[in-house]
């Protein structure tokens, strides 16, 4: 293995024999400045464990929200039930009806809906409801005897700050969604009044962050696990973590609670993130500027278009492509993150792949194979960078937490970048070596895929409420 903290590490396999020495400097300099040394690594996880501590300890704009999230029981594995539950994502809206089996597995019906424009930036909270409307109505679901209305988990994926189980108030909107009059306000309330409006029996009775959700699945299944990741569209993550921890919580001190990270949010000042020219651009012209940086350098939303500012960079020098580009490249967000994956991935003598995406789906003319050379080299090394900066938040997690790495931990993971996006998670695995020790990460470390686990999560959390109430009225 290269020497990960050597910078010709990330430099020398970047470079084309074939190439000209103008367009080596230029693939040397770009690749000098998306590394990230084991040392940078090191600096990060120091900065992550402030920026925790000093949002554990109280809200703080310059810290980590760290939000609790009122979760506080462990699932078994043995619950049983039909449980119904809303996931609702940077892309889809999911409608779930999951059933506990009790023996650590779980079945799921479920209806995905993709998120309209006009969903994303005005009407997002009837296009929920209407959503629902039709899954209750082609599932012909009614309310359990005894109840008027369907009790129902909800994972919204965006940053809220909880007031209770089933009340959050939108912090700000991410992943490209706009709608009005809704920041600051109780999104339950907001979903829930909706329902009203388009006459569906359904009440919510847990609000949980897409990570909670795909914690509670894996720990369903997982009984060890301790933390749950989204490497997605956007990202996240959330863990358990000790009520005599979390300075801010005013309640019951002893036993445990998932803590809601909202890591997007990390170091926003760029104090110690490898921020390049290429991610200045995306975020200057996003919709929160200066907002949500770290999730801006990994996840599967913005990735593709900091490669597509890193390779317009070489164009526009007329290193590549000889000077020219095509109207769909020039376009903001043309150059999905699942193209970087199809080009990454490709190893063939002429890059075949590399050629169809840019000349049949992205309209470029025709180019040669040091063309194709230097753009996969770019999304390389955009990509290695995503994955060694989502192995250091990881890692910073479970270091905050050192008793655990005695132990056997489990770590539910879901999402694109995971799941799709060339050996990502081995590449995980390969890094966090480095900071949480072989013996532990080789021996006692368990990555979980918690596929569609955000909506499955909140049907368990909905779960363990009802339970609650029918202990407290049998009472």
């Amino acid at each position: 293995m290269a020497d990960t903290n050597d910078i010709k590490s990330f430099v020398e396999p970047y470079q084309i024999p074939e190439a000209s020495d103008e367009l080596n400097q230029d693939l040397a300099a770009m690749a000098e400045s998306f590394a990230v040394p084991d040392d940078k690594v090191r600096e990060i996880i120091a900065e992550f464990h402030q920026a925790m501590r000093a949002g554990l300890a109280q809200d703080n704009p310059d810290a980590l929200p760290m939000i609790p999230t009122f979760v506080n029981r462990r699932p078994t594995g043995k619950e049983t039930g039909h449980f119904l539950a809303l996931d609702l994502g940077g892309t889809n809206l999911r409608v779930c009806q999951v059933e506990l089996r009790g023996d650590t597995t779980y079945g799921l019906v479920q209806q995905k809906f993709t998120i309209t424009q006009d969903a994303k930036e005005s009407r997002l909270w009837d296009f929920i409801a209407e959503c629902v409307g039709i899954f209750l109505e082609e599932h012909d679901l009614q309310p359990p005897e005894g109840r008027r209305t369907i009790p129902c988990g909800f994972t919204f994926s965006f940053p809220i700050f909880q007031t209770g189980i089933a009340s959050g108030d939108l912090s700000m909107w991410n992943k490209g969604f706009t709608v009005p009059n809704s920041v600051g306000r109780d999104v339950v309330n907001l979903t829930q009044s909706a329902f009203q409006r388009h006459h569906v029996a359904v009440e919510i009775v847990a609000v949980v962050n897409d990570t909670v959700g795909t914690l509670m699945t894996s720990a369903y299944s997982f009984p060890d696990t301790q933390m749950g990741i989204i490497f997605g569209t956007g990202t996240n993550a959330a863990y358990w973590e000790n009520l005599a921890s979390i300075g801010k919580w005013k309640g019951e001190r002893r036993g445990e609670m998932v803590v809601n990270l909202e890591w997007g949010a990390f170091d926003n000042a760029t104090h110690v993130l490898p921020y390049t020219m290429h991610d200045n651009k995306l975020n200057r012209k996003s919709s929160n500027p200066g907002l949500q940086v770290y999730e801006k350098m990994i996840s599967g939303l913005f990735l593709g278009e900091v490669a597509r500012n890193a390779i317009l960079a070489l164009v526009d020098q007329r290193l590549i492509f000889a000077g020219r580009s095509s109207e769909i490249l020039n376009k903001s967000y043309t150059f999905d993150t699942a193209y970087m994956s199809a080009i990454v991935a490709d190893d063939s003598a002429d890059l075949d792949a590399v050629r169809t995406v840019l000349e049949a789906t992205l309209e470029i003319p025709p180019t040669t194979l040091v063309d194709r050379q230097a753009v996969r080299n770019v999304c390389c090394m955009i990509g290695t960078r995503g994955v060694r900066l989502s192995a250091a938040a990881m890692a910073a997690v479970l270091l905050a937490r050192p008793e655990l790495l005695a132990t056997t931990v489990s770590v539910g993971i879901d999402g694109s970048m995971y799941q799709f996006y060339p050996n990502f998670e081995s590449d995980l695995y390969a890094v966090s070596r480095i900071f949480l020790g072989a013996d532990f990460v080789d021996n006692r470390l368990k990555l979980h895929l918690a596929k569609d686990g955000s909506g499955v999560g909140a049907a368990i959390v909905a779960m363990t409420v009802e339970q609650e109430r029918q202990a407290a009225a049998a009472a």
